[in-house]
């Protein structure tokens, strides 16, 4: 890559969008920031908009807007706000690629935009696909760009396929590192705290993602969001337990052989090969150490203790609007349970009581898409109590 590729960021603030700023302070000028997408966090998006100088900016409301005019005086960016700006931004002319990172399935009309203004776009943001998957992938073909993962486990898929047809696959592999929970009896998770949920073992995630992980519905989201981001049937897709997180994925083929990717837990590895993408980065990380990273060891996921990835599964073979349901149950029973308004263990429970009372209906639209999203949202905050 000799040219200038020219992103940007949606979600700059969280845990990704950071590392995306890491990695384009080191790339020697080869990277440059054109816009920035954040939610809440202007203070840092200040600093970000100093030491990048993009050219626009969106938050999530007029009102944070206006408290950011003030802080970025002088500089020649033009802020934007709510769903009209991250849509500007996610569209505009001088971008080569847009880095989508936001949380939730608020990313997912966003990286719509980019895509059907012919950018390609980095995912980071796998609720777009589960929420919908056939819809993205046509636009996709559509639009003929390209839609390159930044997740660990679908970047390692990614870069096992390399060089292979997609006849030659007789199934993924992904790897679940197991969640803090893994060793913790049923009856243990009962009285679990969101402090306690939100600490993974070996990854820096936000907290949404850190609980997913420990319910092993972010699994099952990356079992979705790998079934359309790669063509494979359900069927074809394996989840294995491997706690230490050095294998990131693997793809077995036709003739039993097995290609797997590893390397050291860290996220600016397959964001970097996104934003690279075909080539390279040179990190200055530490190389994997085969010989002290300790005994690899494969176990099955706990389906039983951990439903959500069951939950996902059957979503997936429901088809239609059933993965959006899910997803956004998922959101409402997670963000219920961080704010103290239900326990760890009825996060499945509201999830499995709106998929089967809502179900899936065609998915033929955005519009389908958004009228599941909301039904199954209003259906979970009753079944999690929110509404009385």
């Amino acid at each position: 890559m000799n040219d200038v590729k020219r992103i940007v960021v949606l979600g700059s603030t969280g845990s990704i969008g950071k590392s995306v700023a890491d990695i384009v302070r080191k790339s020697q000028g080869r990277l440059e920031i054109v816009g920035l997408g954040a939610g809440r966090n202007i203070e840092l998006l200040a600093k970000q908009i100093e030491e990048f100088r993009p050219r626009k900016v969106a938050v999530m409301s007029k009102e944070l807007a206006q408290e950011l005019e003030p802080m970025v005086s002088g500089r020649d960016v033009k802020i934007l706000w709510s769903k009209e700006g991250y849509n500007e931004l996610a569209s505009m002319a001088s971008a080569d690629l847009v880095v989508s990172s936001m949380v939730g399935a608020a990313g997912l009309i966003p990286t719509v935009t980019a895509i059907e203004a012919g950018k390609d776009v980095a995912l980071a943001n796998k609720e777009t696909l589960v929420a919908a998957g056939p819809l993205v992938m046509r636009l996709v073909e559509e639009h003929r760009v390209n839609l390159l993962p930044i997740d660990s486990e679908h970047s390692a898929i990614f870069q096992c396929l390399q060089g292979y047809r997609d006849s030659m696959i007789k199934r993924i592999i992904l790897t679940a590192s197991g969640g803090p929970f893994r060793n913790k009896a049923r009856e243990e998770l009962e009285n679990i705290t969101p402090e306690e949920a939100i600490a993974h073992p070996n990854w820096s995630m936000g907290a949404k993602i850190s609980v997913d992980s420990s319910t092993l519905m972010n699994k099952g989201l990356e079992v979705i969001e790998a079934r359309w981001l790669f063509g494979v049937e359900p069927e074809k897709i394996d989840v294995v337990v491997h706690p230490q997180s050095i294998v990131h994925s693997m793809v077995e083929y036709i003739d039993g052989s097995v290609i797997a990717q590893l390397g050291i837990p860290d996220m600016r590895v397959p964001i970097s090969y996104a934003l690279y993408w075909p080539d390279r980065m040179e990190l200055d990380l530490p190389s994997l150490d085969l010989v002290n990273c300790g005994p690899l060891t494969f176990e099955a996921p706990q389906m039983d203790k951990f439903p959500c990835l069951g939950l996902a599964f059957e979503a997936l073979k429901m088809g239609g609007t059933a993965t959006t349901v899910l997803n956004a149950a998922n959101e409402v029973a997670v963000e219920a349970f961080l704010t103290g308004r239900i326990p760890y263990l009825k996060i499945p429970e509201v999830i499995s009581k709106v998929l089967h009372d809502v179900g899936g209906q065609e998915m033929a639209s955005l519009d389908d898409v958004l009228r599941a999203d909301a039904l199954a949202r209003l259906k979970a905050q009753e079944e999690a109590g929110l509404l009385d």
